[in-house]
């Protein structure tokens, strides 16, 4: 019962979201596509023929705006599920925490990349804190990952959540990154904890 309820609750809120609704006119295959339309809009990330690494990309609304909006640019998807094509990207599959993931991705490169964003989350559990460390953890796998693969002057995006492990990870960004900035965009529910790091200029 009390699982039913929830699935309504949610069903509800997605019918009553505007970014649901504007997703669907603009041809977008989610609402978060908006997340990373407010973080370009803000930090002026995106221009043409940039290389850009999407880290949990499915169902692809991310991919979808980095490609149009990097224009002729090359783009990388990765996710544990199959996906829609998106243009000309090169979609991978794969559990990006595992090692063979993250060599199909480095071969995929002949380059330094522009931008490596990641979306990913893990399944929540309700428990906010445990979400948010295990969040964290990917968030900082993806950076590490990140650091060695970017142009001097490029970008990681990457969502976080409010909670146990967000100072280690700021702290963690500014290692590695000259700029590091967190951001919650509109589009971002407003009872959740997520934000997100942008973080730029490597060390």
């Amino acid at each position: 019962m009390k699982k039913n309820k929830i699935s309504k609750n949610w069903i509800n809120k997605q019918r009553r979201d505007i970014y649901v609704r504007q997703s669907k006119v603009d041809g977008y295959r989610a609402r978060s596509a908006y997340k990373l339309i407010e973080i370009d809009e803000k930090f002026k990330i995106f221009k043409g023929g940039l290389s850009v690494i999407d880290i949990g990309a499915a169902p692809g609304s991310w991919s979808q705006y980095a490609l149009k909006a990097s224009k002729n640019g090359k783009l990388i998807s990765v996710d544990l599920k199959k996906m829609e094509p998106i243009g000309k990207s090169v979609q991978i599959k794969g559990d990006f925490t595992e090692e063979k993931t993250q060599e199909e991705i480095k071969n995929n490169i002949k380059d330094k990349v522009d931008v490596v964003m990641s979306d990913m989350a893990v399944d929540t559990t309700g428990i906010k804190n445990i979400d948010s460390i295990q969040t964290g953890e990917l968030c900082k796998e993806a950076m590490i990952f990140a650091k060695d693969l970017m142009k001097e002057n490029g970008y990681f995006i990457s969502k976080i959540f409010i909670g146990g492990t967000f100072n280690e990870i700021v702290a963690e960004g500014k290692k590695y990154f000259r700029e590091v900035k967190v951001f919650k965009p509109k589009s971002s529910r407003k009872d959740s904890k997520e934000s997100f790091i942008i973080c730029r200029k490597i060390r």
